[in-house]
Parts: structure tokens; sequence; C-alpha cells
């Protein structure tokens, strides 16, 4: 469990949080293996003996004041006694994880049946109102798929158009099974999928029907035009409908799942491939809302696009998250597909969304085997615990609030890079005291099942298979830190982490788009970097004449004096220049911009720098790196005098040889150079599939690249000026931070 703070000296009441312009939050990545300074858990049994306090129900820990008889808690303060088990078993400190350690990993006693519930179930459910093109790139990706699951897995192929198929492919050939979609029913199908086809026979054990699933796949072909338009029909307006019932199909498909929660599987997750905007019975999108519709009624396009269209897909996640579904959605088009409706059957059920504009350079079958080969959670709680002083105030991330608990997150599928993010509010006036020997406390519990694999299970030489050895541990993490109160504002910005206060600036922005549009999101931030100078300023005495009489324009926008802030200017600038706030007449399509919210809103913040503002790297050769960091700019490439840049953008990696390098110089760079094997390691460390590019300037169109060196384009997007781009940004964030100080109501 990786915690990280936007400052690690918290604030020392409402006034300093509110005078120093920091965000005051959080990012956890609940089921990272290591916490943020690369220490394990302590591992243990009996987590539900774990004593808890009487008044806020926080966990014992070891920052708890503990004596023979009782405990105090150290995020409010209350005694609670000891039961005569606790009392035994804390006599000896280091008898249990509790008094080891403050990050614990505890096993949870199972109830049910622990082989029944133990095998995980995947379904494929595909698109066949699709070109050749997709079913192949699809099929590719379902059998990296199946390459991943593990023996105990069972699997079920459907597919979806005006009909939903139903393989069985337990038998000597593939048998489908179609019902048919009414185009004009409210209802759901007239026939439930359990009679079409038993659940027994839809799910195939992956370890004896991996063969059959991959002859099954071979069977896939697009549905017809001719058979869509016949089932179609005419549509609203004289418009031809297509037959993609996408959201006839998963409702049907969570309902036929949801029915053996429990029974048959403890956790299902559902690929979901679509080609284009679901255009056909329930769940179907008016896809005109994009378009040229915007000059005659006179909308503003980056406001109209973002919001969902319907509740349906929103209300459908509540089904999948009570059902125990995870969908995980696959869009492989260029067409509008209006993914801010269909997002939230996604990351509400704790799904990832994938956006591929092409089948061509796709990376989707090496997406999918990342996904499925690491390890992940389900079935998860996430709750968040503070000390008296302080409160969770939002919480953001890609989880299922709990209707009746505040601070509480059901995540029904969790893996080792998901991150949610908080941020704080004092309860009152009084803050924190420096003289208190109690410390702002935060506490996480992360309750969670696992499928453990037979070779992590006790030897046996019985005869019994594989899947029947798998087992279901629930298991409780918790961790709890203390932290300091700063002594002024300057503590503060000393302790900062621009990268966590990067993340919570991301998701306040994507909130205050969605909710006001991209313009009043562009405004939120430009505004929030102003107000941060200006108090940084005022803390560090800079200000000459002091507030509300300054005339000289001598305002240090690069926070000179203090290194931790120093990155911040920049990202801010690469942020409003990233495509997640670009104006929609930049020509950034809607489809693209909500991947983005969604990718982003769940990375980790080192990631989610990295993909803000990219690392440029140069070397002298493939096998020796010249300088580790430059700034975007063509000024840095000239002036550096290197051969060879690496860029890493996170979903893009680019190896640059610059027109002047020597030609002498291997390209690309041999597989055994030093610049590959750093290029290879942090593709395995990646959450995603980057692409890699090569490109030779002089030779090769240069332009991916070339777009990356922000800082000589103007912030607004209307490209190349005259001046560099950010210093033009600082010059009017000098001049802005200037008009704010000299208002009669500045502060």
């Amino acid at each position: 469990m990786s915690v990280r703070q936007t400052m690690t000296r918290f604030p020392l009441n409402p006034a300093e949080q509110e005078a120093c312009g920091v965000p005051w939050g959080m990012t956890v990545a609940p089921f990272a293996a290591l916490d943020e300074n690369g220490v394990a858990p302590v591992y243990g049994s009996n987590g539900e003996l774990l004593p808890r306090c009487e008044n806020c129900w926080a966990y014992y820990n070891t920052y708890c004041e503990l004596d023979q008889w009782s405990w105090d808690c150290s995020l409010c303060g209350t005694t609670n006694g000891l039961s005569t088990q606790s009392i035994a078993q804390y006599s000896s400190p280091n008898s249990c994880a509790e008094n080891i350690s403050s990050f614990i990993d505890l096993e949870l006693p199972q109830e049910g049946s622990e082989e029944m519930k133990a095998r995980p179930v995947y379904v494929a459910a595909v698109d066949l109102s699709s070109s050749e093109e997709f079913l192949e790139l699809t099929k590719s990706a379902l059998l990296a798929a199946l390459e991943a699951l593990g023996p105990g897995s069972l699997f079920g192929l459907a597919t979806f158009s005006h009909k939903i198929g139903l393989y069985d492919v337990q038998g000597p050939i593939p048998v489908v099974k179609n019902v048919f979609i009414h185009p004009e029913s409210l209802e759901n199908l007239t026939v439930e999928l359990e009679d079409v086809m038993p659940l027994f026979s839809f799910l195939a054990p992956v370890d004896t029907c991996k063969d059959l699933i991959a002859s099954a796949l071979e069977t896939l072909k697009p549905t017809t035009s001719w058979e869509r338009t016949t089932a179609a029909g005419q549509g609203v307006d004289g418009v031809l409908l297509g037959g993609r019932g996408f959201g006839v199909a998963m409702e049907a498909l969570l309902k036929y799942l949801g029915s053996e929660y429990g029974n048959t599987y403890a956790l299902a997750r559902v690929f979901a491939f679509l080609s284009g905007p679901p255009d056909y019975g329930l769940g179907q999108l008016d896809t005109r809302r994009y378009g040229e519709q915007y000059a005659s009624k006179g909308e503003d396009a980056d406001r109209a696009l973002l919001p969902e269209q319907t509740p349906f897909y929103r209300d459908l996640a509540a089904v999948a998250v009570q059902a125990g579904v995870c969908v995980d959605l696959f869009a492989v088009t260029n067409e509008y597909t209006d993914l801010a409706s269909l997002k939230f059957l996604s990351i509400e059920s704790g799904g990832s969304l994938f956006l591929y504009s092409s089948t061509d350079d796709s990376t989707l079958p090496q997406d999918m085997y990342r996904m499925l080969s690491r390890p992940y959670a389900f079935n998860c709680v996430l709750r968040v615990r503070a000390s008296s002083e302080f409160k969770i105030d939002h919480s953001y991330g890609h989880f299922f609030p709990d209707p009746e608990y505040e601070n509480v997150q059901h995540i029904i599928c969790c893996d080792s890079f998901a991150t949610y993010a908080y941020d704080f509010d004092f309860l009152g006036d009084t803050g924190f005291s420096l003289h208190s020997k109690e410390r702002p406390t935060l506490q996480i519990a992360f309750q969670y099942s696992v499928v453990v694999p037979p070779n992590e299970l006790s030897g046996s030489s019985s005869g019994t298979s594989k899947r029947d050895t798998y087992s279901l541990q629930r298991r409780l993490r918790i961790r709890t830190v203390q932290f300091e109160a700063a002594r002024n504002i300057n503590e503060i910005y000393d302790t900062v982490d621009p990268e966590v206060i990067l993340s919570i600036l991301v998701h306040e922005v994507i909130l205050s788009s969605l909710e006001q549009g991209i313009r009043e999101a562009r405004i939120l931030l430009h505004e929030w970097l102003v107000n941060l100078v200006a108090q940084y300023n005022d803390a560090f005495k800079l200000f000459e004449h002091g507030r509300g009489s300054l005339t000289t324009s001598r305002v240090d926008v690069a926070f000179s004096q203090c290194p931790q802030l120093q990155s911040l200017p920049r990202l801010i600038f690469a942020l409003l220049r990233n495509p997640l706030l670009r104006f929609h007449e930049e020509g950034v399509h809607p489809d693209y911009r909500i991947y983005l919210q969604c990718l982003f809103s769940a990375l980790e913040p080192s990631s989610l720098s990295r993909a803000i503002y990219p690392s440029l790297v140069s070397y002298e050769s493939p096998e020796k790196q010249a300088f580790p960091r430059h700034s975007l700019s063509r000024a840095a490439l000239i002036t550096s005098g290197s051969p060879i840049f690496f860029l890493d953008a996170f979903t893009m990696l680019i190896v640059f040889y610059s027109s002047t390098a020597d030609a002498s110089l291997p390209f690309p760079p041999p597989q055994d150079c030093l610049l590959r094997r750093n290029i290879n390691k942090l593709k395995q460390e990646r959450s995603i599939t980057p692409k890699l590019i090569f490109i030779r300037g002089g030779k090769d169109d240069a332009t991916v690249f070339e777009n990356y060196l922000i800082e000589e384009q103007d912030v607004e997007g209307s490209g190349f000026t005259s001046v560099m781009g950010f210093v033009s940004f600082l010059d009017e964030i000098n001049q802005d931070v200037l008009e704010y100080i000299n208002k009669p109501n500045g502060k």
C-alpha cells in the first residue's frame, strides 16, 4: 500500500491551510505490494480479532498507547478495554503483526464453500457489428488473455449485434445459441439467457477447453450489412439505426452472471469489445450531438460533450457492483462513441477503459495479457479514517461509493497500479497543536479477497485437480501513518510533493470540466497557480512594497527559494497544453478526452507526472547516457549537443536521432545496449503498453516527437509563436500576480 501526501508536514490550522495555497491531500494505491519507501507489510492471521475503537472504529495499531488491560486510540484518544485473548496475546510485544509494524496484512476467516467461490470467471462480449479487422484484433487479444489466465478459471464467449450469441465450447464443436433483441422494446429480452443456455454450459474451464475456445473464436464473423439493416429498420426521424445492441447485451449478461455470484464465482470480469456507439435497443446513444449542430444551437462543445446523455450505463454499473462483476471496456474505433456515457459501466465497477483509434498499430493484445498477468484483489472495501482534528473532504477514483457509510468505497477489482486520491479539511477552527503529544494520524483499511493458486498452498500428493485446489483468501490490509504539523508555511513548502499536488489538481480540473466546461477548468488551474505564486512570495517576504501597493514587477514566479515547488509551473503549463484541457475547436476528439480523464484519474503520481510532462533524456551513444533530464524545447536539443534523445510520455516512448548524429551510430539502437535495457525496464513496469517509435531527424517525419516539445508552444494552443511559450506563460503569471496583489481586497 503506497501512500503519498501533497505535503508531509501538515498545515497547523485552517488559516495556514488557506495561506499556503497548496492542496492538502494524498494518493493511495491500496494493493501495491510495497509502501512508498519499498517496505512490505507484516503478514499475520486472525484479522477478525484485531481490536477496534468503540468510538471511531479505528483499528488498534503501533501508535496506540497500550497497557496491561486497555489501549488508547491513536486517532480519537478513546480508552478501550482489551479482551482476555488480546491481553494474553499482547503480553509478548512481537507475537503479532499489529505490534511489529504500522503496515500489516492479516488473514480473515472465509465463509462458505471456498472451492466454488475460488473460481474466477471471465466473459468476453464481442461486437459483431464491426469489421473483419476489428474481429481479428479482438481474437488476438482473447488468445493472449487465454495464455494469461491460470488453470481453474472459467471462460465464456458471448457476442452482440442485433442479437446476443452464447457459445457452448465444451462439446466436440462450438455451438452458438442466439436470442434476438427487439429494437423498440423497453423491456429486457423476451427470454432469459439462463433459459437459452445454462450458465454451467456457457462457462468453460480454461485448463481443459483452451483449444476449443480458440476454435470458437475463429468462427466469429461480422454481421452483414443486410442482416443489420433488416433487423434495425428505420429509426428516429427516418435515420437508419444500426444493429449494435450493447446496452441490452450488457444488462442481460450481468443478470445472467449475477444469479451465481457467491456460488459459482467470487469475481467475474467482463471484457466488452466495442467497435462503435450502441445504436440499437436499450442504452442506444444519439451520436448526432457530436458534429456541426453546435453552430446552429449555439452550444459550447466543450460543455455539451462531457456529461453523459443517459443515466442507463451509470445505473448498469450499480447492477454490476451488486452482481460482483467488473467490466473492462475496449473501444477500437475512430468513430464518435460517446464514452462520456459509457465510461461509468467500466470505472464504477472497478474496470478499465481503453481506447484505440485504429486496428493497425493497436496494443490491445499486449494490454490484455499485461492486465491479466498481474495480481489483483477483488470484492474490496476501502475506508480512510482521520484523527479528530481533520476529515476527508473529497475522494476521487474508480470506485463505487457506499450508499450508507461516508468515506467507504467499494472496488470490485483492484490491481497494484490502481490509485485513489483524497483531500482533507479541518473539522473546526482549532487545528493541530505543536505542543501536544497527539499527532495528525491517518488510517487506511483495505479489505479484499485474492485467489491463492495451488503452488502457494501446502503441498499435496493427492490426485485432486489443480482447479479444485485453488482457494479464496479474505484479507485485511491496514496502514496507519502519523505526521507532524508545520510550524510555519515555509515548512509546508519544504515538504511538498509536486507529483501528488498534480494528482489532486488533475482530479479537481476533471471534476470542474464535467460540471462547468473546459474553459472554466482552465481558468481554475490558472488562478490556482497565480494564487500559489502570490502566497509563496508573501510567505518569503519577496514583495518590496507590501500588498496593495506593489509597483515593481519583481515577482518570483520560478520559486527560486523553494526547490520543492520549482517544477510546478512547468507541470501546470503542460497540463494546460494537454488534450485533457485543450478546446474542442483545436481538434481534440471528445472520446479521447474522456479516455484521458479515465486514464489520468487512475494513475499513481509519478506515472501521471510523466504523462503530463514527459521526461527527455539524452545519450552520447546507445550505450552511454549524457544528461538525465532536459526541458521540452528545441533549445534543449541544440544546446545539449547530444546525438540521441529518449522521450518517455508514458503512453508513448520515442527514440530520436538528431539530424547531426554521426552516421556510424547504430539505428535503431541494438537490443543489448543501455538505452534498450532502460526502455525494456520501463515497459515492464508500466500499467499499459506504451508505443515505441524510432525517428531519424532529417530523414523521417519528426512531427510526433516535435509535438512534445511544448515549451515553445503557446499555452492557448494557437501554434508556434515568435517567443517561447513557457516564458510567455511565466510572464503572464507574473502580471496576473501583480494584479491580484494590488487588488484592494487581495490577500
